[in-house]
């Protein structure tokens, strides 16, 4: 899954792809590198960030979705948002699946409109929300109390009418968790195999890989790997990216070392 931020203060690659012109050109420079899947997210989800209107996230993901199908009809689009309305106009505008990283939290509409709309939903587990996610969060059994949630969660979009197979689950790497916690994430994915449900990871570059590399956004690809690698290994069968070209000769390694025989 390749990463088409179109926002001014993204953690990483913020302001890049702001404009529509810039975003849809990225956006087929990861389709040509290989990527399966674009994720389109109109709302920066970084530590500290502030919550942006309907109409305004609308006006940023819209054109680019509209943008991308008139170029390539079949690239699978997901749109990482948190709001209903934003999802629904999304899907309407082209856009397969919807990535909330709330998990259906954030909006009591959410579920019933995916389930209304008939399409996959990745379902993510954060503690708390952007802006408070990283005060501290703490857990007494991580992996019991993440199961759990994604358990209840599970419940609520098949009650909306979400058809089983459409069910996505995301642990959350980066959101309210320290940087050992997300190590451990990482370390135990297959406990959340268990469910029964695809395993989806979000790690590139995200700030605690930091906390062993000691270097800036841009220059984390190979701990990313390491985590993409991993992270397939114990469980993970989608891996949301940047580094589309890079990561997807990971992937492809990666995946004849599982599948060896």
């Amino acid at each position: 899954m390749g990463i088409v931020n179109v926002t001014p203060d993204s953690f990483s690659d913020g302001g890049q792809y702001f404009s529509t012109d810039s975003a849809v050109i990225h956006a087929m420079q990861l389709i040509q590198d290989g990527a399966d899947i674009l994720d389109i997210g109109g709302e920066s989800t970084r530590p500290g960030a502030s919550i942006i209107s309907v109409e305004e996230e609308l006006n940023r993901i819209l054109p680019v979705i509209n943008s991308i199908r008139n170029k390539d009809e079949t690239i699978p689009i997901s749109i990482d948002t948190t709001k209903s309305v934003v999802a629904k106009r999304a899907i309407e505008a082209g856009a397969d699946i919807v990535n909330d990283i709330s998990g259906f939290m954030n909006d009591k509409n959410m579920p019933s409109v995916v389930g209304s709309l008939g399409v996959p939903v990745i379902l993510m587990h954060m503690k708390g929300t952007p802006d408070t996610m990283q005060n501290n969060p703490q857990y007494d059994d991580i992996i019991g109390e993440i199961s759990a949630f994604f358990i209840n969660q599970i419940n609520v979009a098949k009650m909306a009418g979400v058809k089983t197979e459409y069910i996505i689950l995301d642990p959350g790497i980066g959101f309210g968790k320290t940087a050992n916690h997300n190590f451990i994430l990482i370390q135990k994915l297959n406990e959340f195999r268990k469910l029964g449900y695809p395993i989806m990871i979000g790690p590139s570059r995200k700030a605690f890989l930091r906390t062993t590399l000691d270097l800036p956004p841009d220059d984390r690809k190979e701990g990313t790997a390491a985590v993409v690698s991993s992270g397939i290994i114990n469980g993970a069968r989608i891996v949301r990216v940047h580094d589309v070209k890079e990561m997807k000769r990971v992937v492809i390694i990666t995946e004849k070392i599982r599948t060896a025989a």
